[in-house]
């Protein structure tokens, strides 16, 4: 992309387009941007004329960005982190002065149990640094690649070749129930847990099967799926109030925990759960982006060990 001002290259736009793509607000962007509102609208008149496209449109009492803005954003935000890399002293960027948002995709489980201590760590080390959860979508969409997304936290899927996976530790399934419910009685066998109650699911997609169908499906039984929601918590307060039999897993049992629920070994053979993180290879350099990627190590590091200190993995 060439955005050319008087036949020269304008750094200044392409930070403001960034920041304006980011924030989808002129006010946002003026006070990201330490500018006067007018300021910045002045700035998205000469980005509009630069680009010969209107960029953010209003949509209600919102601005949206054009399938043209959508299209460049990735580029724009690539350019702007390579500027910012060339201009930065190297590993000695004092992460206290860095002014930047970052949005990690992932399960909503990923956000209530782990946001607090990655908000805190923000807090305490980089208080200059924004942290915005995104929820995973019902279709697939290369949101890493895109520059939608910095970094993808939980069971990655990834498919496109130049986006960076690291696999951090193995997870595993668990039930969930209602405190008292009855498969909590006795011996828990497949048998017991396909047909003694009523199963719900968790899918963004809405699906009504997944990995347990499929080992009981080996077993020659079958579980009774009466519906899906779309997020984890959500699941859990139709679990508390039910007799239905909802899933977890281990690095989210804090959740389920604070509303008196009780998990079991769900007695199936069910492939592991690769937890890890996903980046653009763009983000390599990025001071910022690598405190980002090394606190969440950390956390889900510190995660794990706990796990294993009280015998729960």
């Amino acid at each position: 992309m060439r955005v050319t001002q008087s036949g020269n290259l304008d750094l200044n736009l392409l930070v403001a387009l960034d920041v304006l793509l980011e924030e989808q607000s002129v006010g946002g962007a003026a006070r990201r941007l330490h500018l006067s509102e007018p300021a910045m609208s002045r700035t998205l008149g000469r980005i509009r004329k630069a680009l010969g496209d209107p960029v953010l449109v209003r949509a209600g009492r919102q601005m949206v960005p054009t399938p043209r803005a959508l299209a460049v954003r990735a580029e724009v935000s690539a350019v702007v982190e390579r500027a910012r890399a060339l201009f930065a002293p190297g590993q000695d960027t004092d992460l206290r002065t860095v002014e930047r948002t970052f949005t990690i995709l992932g399960h909503d489980a990923i956000a209530a149990s782990h946001g607090p201590a990655l908000f805190a760590r923000a807090a305490a080390e980089a208080p200059g640094i924004r942290i915005r959860y995104l929820g995973e979508s019902h279709v697939d969409a290369p949101l890493l690649r895109e520059g939608t997304a910095d970094l993808e936290v939980g069971v990655v899927d990834q498919t496109q070749p130049e986006v960076h996976a690291e696999t951090l530790l193995e997870d595993r399934m668990v039930g969930v129930v209602r405190a008292g419910h009855p498969l909590l009685q006795g011996e828990l066998t497949a048998e017991r847990f396909a047909t003694e109650a009523d199963h719900l699911i968790v899918s963004r997609r809405g699906k009504l099967h997944g990995p347990i169908d499929a080992a009981l499906a080996e077993l020659g039984l079958k579980r009774r799926v009466v519906g899906s929601v779309g997020t984890y918590p959500s699941s859990l307060f139709v679990v508390r109030d039910t007799d239905l039999v909802g899933l977890s897993t281990t690095w989210a049992l804090p959740l389920s925990q604070s509303l008196g629920l009780v998990t079991f070994d769900i007695p199936l053979q069910l492939p592991p759960l690769r937890l890890g993180l996903a980046w653009h290879p763009r983000h390599d350099a990025d001071p910022a982006h690598a405190w980002l990627r090394g606190t969440v190590r950390e956390l889900m590091a510190d995660w794990t060990e706990g796990r294993r200190a009280s015998g729960g993995l």
